[in-house]
């Protein structure tokens, strides 16, 4: 299978005001094969936001290196795109208008974003909403239009940060259940971050537990339940207990 992501030896250390080096990353590895969905799981403080910027190039090693299909991965780009657990969209323009924001950055004529980002709202199931604003969406909307946003950019690679870590729980179920049918249409390589192990559980092909302080993997598992996934299904509750148990180690 195509390795699309790899990370070898990655170290991150901060300073802090006070000159402590605080280390939140130290020698980890990880390779995301070519259309897997991989969620990365772990405790407050363990690196994984900060794992998820430095593959998106927004954030500097301090050692180790990232490889896009075994080029050296340094800085922003059109393949690889994010999205924030803030919906980060922007306040003054309206749903289509955020959504082609990208394609316009790339110099696009508009017509021909405009077009795209139709497409992507039609997808998303908000036809009717082109021309709404943000503050008029709730936060599962904006959330989708966010994601709409990262898709029109046609990314090889999609990280997400948390992004429904804002969400009502009910709100939460039918976002990730959006997200894999978007998944399985688009069939992108998707690398997400979680604090819930239920979502890791019910989304991911494969999911990487971290240790905190610094943050390394500490163990993967290769999640085989088949989707749909039902959290009655036995093997479900197995996974999710044992997860847990490891995270309440430490």
């Amino acid at each position: 299978m195509k390795v699309t992501i790899s990370v070898e030896h990655l170290s991150k250390v901060f300073q802090s005001q006070n000159d402590l080096e605080i280390h939140a990353l130290h020698d980890l590895n990880l390779s995301v094969a070519e259309n897997e969905f991989v969620c990365i799981l772990g405790p407050s403080g363990c690196g994984k936001s900060t794992l998820l910027r430095i593959i998106a190039g927004l954030e500097k090693a301090s050692s180790g290196s990232v490889f896009y299909n075994g080029r050296e991965h340094t800085r922003p780009g059109k393949e690889i795109g994010m999205v924030f657990q803030s919906y980060s969209l922007m306040p003054w323009l309206n749903v289509l208008d955020n959504i082609a924001l990208g394609l316009e950055f790339a110099r696009i004529p508009k017509a021909e974003r405009i077009a795209v980002a139709q497409e992507y709202l039609d997808m998303i199931g908000m036809s009717d909403f082109g021309k709404a604003f943000p503050h008029e969406l709730s936060g599962g909307m904006q959330q989708r239009v966010a994601i709409a946003r990262a898709l029109a950019n046609d990314p090889d690679v999609l990280l997400m940060d948390e992004p429904f870590g804002a969400l009502d729980a009910y709100t939460r179920i039918l976002m990730q259940k959006e997200l894999l049918r978007i998944w399985e249409k688009h069939r992108k390589t998707i690398l997400f971050v979680t604090h819930s192990v239920d979502e890791a559980v019910y989304l991911a092909d494969r999911i990487i537990l971290m240790s905190s302080h610094p943050g390394r993997i500490k163990e993967e598992f290769v999640v085989t339940i088949p989707r749909v996934r039902e959290r009655s299904n036995p093997r479900y509750g197995e996974l999710t207990a044992e997860l847990l148990s490891l995270l309440e180690e430490g």
